[in-house]
């Protein structure tokens, strides 16, 4: 590692310029990954409402559809719409009353059993399926050409809409995420580091290994709008320690070295073992998360675990070269930094450690309870403004319609007219339930048979396939509720009576998958994360009781993280908690281990042990107040700027996290380590001499 750091830093020029080069490919990257904006994309292939999505694409070449309410159409009007509509591309069908009579029968002729279907007072309803998936690209095009031709009386609803105005939404703000992290990071770490350049040396080498990681995403093929939202604004918050860290090992060595050539290489191999510990905590968080069978989590996990390996590389290869080129620039530009003495703090905790550790105890009760209270949602819909055209939709169909969802239904086509009429019936009288239309509707019309000929023949075609035939059932209930859960499962008891392989598909039925899914990777993904920094704790401390007492602080951290939204009723996407347990256990777990590492340290050099503490608290806190207020400063901006819920209450739970992370740290941890200090020494190797 010295031979390696001495080369590195006398040859820093070719180093800096190999760096730059590197950009080049990598933007060429990012500008080549594709990004999904459907997160029931990624669902487990092998459950039956995905496996059905697949069908209805490949036996009626249907991927997609919405519902679309037009307002103060008269039939002709109306008519022309869908006519319109039918020829935009990748529509595969419109079905509305226009569509369905082609303007040729009048409305007074239609049954009223019909008309309520598609007509309510001013407003029409019509089906509109794609041949395209639900988030792909044709898809969005579409929906976006038929706002176009449609205009203002238009609402298009349905995860298709939410998707396309996600899109927009998240590729117009997310360069501003990234300017407003580095922007705050920078004038918070200007004020508490030594020198006013030093921030900008820091951001300028993490922001290149961002780009590296971001463009090394082409080799994924695709990434999620989550996880390309919050990449670059979580790999500066987990990262920014490590800069600080080779910083103030450099400052040390320069007062003992001359040559500031081989200060800086005696500063990369002290740092070097620290923060490649550092690291594996903070990429194992990362890596459980790989775990979740909703693979959103593997997504992220694989982007970030990339993202913190490229981090490391910009601390230990760019960041030194740029620190020595610019050694004169950053001592021109130093000024004292606005932070309180900590040796006051650490005196403080020292003395006070019985009430801070019985303290420790008493918080866990409110805080454990309320992190295990968590009130979280799964409609995708409630994630966005309701300024958006496609929840204004959503609004208008419960509105007008009592609408709020349809399922799609396929069962086999051999049934027969009488068995697929009794089904209909038995599905139309669970609760909830408006309307279930198919190919059966058409032939239970009670129309002329001059009337019933001028119908389209293609409708029935397009409901009826040699295998499958599909329903549309209209539910009046919210996408994730009780209610609606209640009746997928009465829906799917009745559709296997008559048919064993029906299947019960669409955004309702998929977000009922999505919870039993998030419910079980919530326990495995923390079971996962713990066990695995538990063992990196083992080896690098080489105690058996201090893996324990870390993991347990930095997990009372989280739960008092969590339990704010409980205690303040505020409902968080379904993937925030399971996220951030993660994520600030991996990235702030560092703290508590250079808390622990300075106390031994002291214990070892014979001082006592609130001596011990107080000293460690003084040299370890001024870099976890850095580390800690450049992480909120990096995702706190972002959480108050996004109206996104699922980026905003994300970033706000992570900039909260990094701060409770550090004053659990500074003021919790070192009381414990007193109280159990014997406990400590006995379980600690490299202690039991003591």
């Amino acid at each position: 590692m010295k031979k390696l750091a001495t080369w590195t830093i006398r040859y820093r020029a070719l180093v800096i310029i190999l760096c730059f080069a590197l950009l080049v490919p990598s933007v060429l990257g990012m500008a080549a990954t594709k990004t999904k904006y459907d997160l029931l994309y990624y669902l487990p292939q092998d459950l039956e409402t995905v496996k059905g999505q697949q069908i209805l694409l490949d036996d009626f070449g249907m991927g997609a559809y919405a519902l679309l309410v037009t307002e103060g159409m008269d039939m002709g009007a109306q008519q022309s719409l869908e006519t319109a509509l039918q020829e935009v591309p990748h529509v595969k069908a419109v079905v509305g009353y226009a569509s369905l009579t082609r303007g040729m029968i009048p409305l007074a002729l239609v049954p009223e059993q019909l008309r309520q279907r598609f007509v309510n007072g001013s407003c029409m309803l019509s089906a509109v399926f794609f041949d395209s998936g639900s988030s792909s690209e044709e898809t969005m095009d579409a929906i976006e050409q038929m706002r176009s031709i449609a205009g203002e009386k238009c609402f298009i609803s349905g995860l298709s809409a939410v998707i396309t105005d996600t899109r927009d939404l998240v590729e117009s703000q997310e360069a501003i995420y990234v300017g407003i992290a580095v922007a705050l990071c920078a004038l918070v770490m200007m004020l508490v580091l030594d020198s006013f350049l030093l921030p900008l040396i820091f951001l300028l080498c993490i922001g290149i290994s961002v780009l590296w990681n971001l463009g090394s995403n082409y080799f994924l093929g695709e990434i999620s709008y989550i996880t390309k939202a919050v990449a670059a604004v979580l790999q500066l918050g987990v990262t920014l320690d490590y800069s600080i860290f080779l910083w103030h090992s450099y400052k040390e060595q320069k007062a003992q070295c001359e040559d500031r050539d081989e200060a800086m290489a005696q500063a990369v191999c002290q740092t070097f073992n620290s923060i490649l510990g550092s690291g594996l905590t903070t990429i194992s968080g990362f890596v459980s998360i790989c775990f979740m069978s909703f693979t959103l989590g593997k997504d992220l996990g694989i982007v970030m675990s990339k993202g913190v390996v490229m981090g490391l590389i910009g601390t230990l290869v760019l960041l030194p070269c740029v620190l020595r080129a610019l050694d004169k620039a950053i001592e021109k530009t130093s000024h004292r930094p606005l932070l309180i003495d900590m040796a006051g703090v650490g005196r403080f905790v020292a003395k006070h450690y019985r009430i801070l550790a019985v303290l420790a105890l008493i918080l866990a009760v409110p805080a454990f309870y309320g992190y295990s209270r968590v009130n979280v949602y799964y409609d995708m819909s409630k994630v966005m403004p309701e300024r958006l055209p496609s929840i204004q939709a959503n609004n208008k169909l419960s509105d007008e319609f009592d609408m709020s969802t349809a399922h799609l239904l396929l069962v086999s086509a051999d049934l027969t007219k009488e068995q697929t009429a009794s089904l209909a019936s038995e599905l139309s009288a669970v609760d909830g339930v408006k309307d279930v239309l198919g190919a059966h509707t058409i032939d239970q019309l009670d129309l002329p048979a001059l009337v019933k000929g001028m119908l389209p023949k293609e409708l029935t075609s397009s409901l009826k396939g040699e295998t499958w035939q599909l329903m549309l059932i209209d539910s009046s209930y919210v996408i994730s509720s009780d209610e609606v859960n209640r009746q997928i499962d009465s829906l799917n008891e009745i559709v296997k009576r008559y048919d064993p392989s029906g299947m019960l598909i669409g955004e309702a039925p998929c977000t009922k998958d999505l919870i039993a899914c998030t419910d079980v990777d919530f326990q495995r993904v923390s079971i996962i994360s713990i066990a695995a920094i538990f063992v990196i704790i083992l080896l690098t401390q080489k105690s058996l009781s201090l893996p324990l007492l870390l993991v347990a602080l930095i997990e009372l951290a989280i739960a008092a993280n969590l339990c704010v939204p409980y205690y303040t009723n505020v409902q968080l996407p379904f993937v925030g908690p399971i996220l951030i347990s993660t994520i600030q256990l991996g990235a702030t777990v560092d703290y508590a281990i250079l808390m622990t590492t300075r106390y031994k340290q002291f214990r070892l050099g014979s001082l006592n042990r609130t001596d011990a503490a107080a000293k460690a608290v003084e040299l370890s806190a001024p870099s976890l107040l850095v580390s800690g207020f450049g992480f909120f400063a990096a995702t706190y901006g972002v959480s108050v700027y996004s109206d996104i819920d699922i980026i905003s209450s994300m970033c706000r739970l992570i900039a909260r996290g990094a701060l409770v992370s550090v004053a659990v740290v500074i003021f919790l941890l070192p009381p414990i380590l007193i109280a159990l200090d014997k406990l400590v020494i006995k379980t600690t190797l490299d202690m039991r001499n003591l």
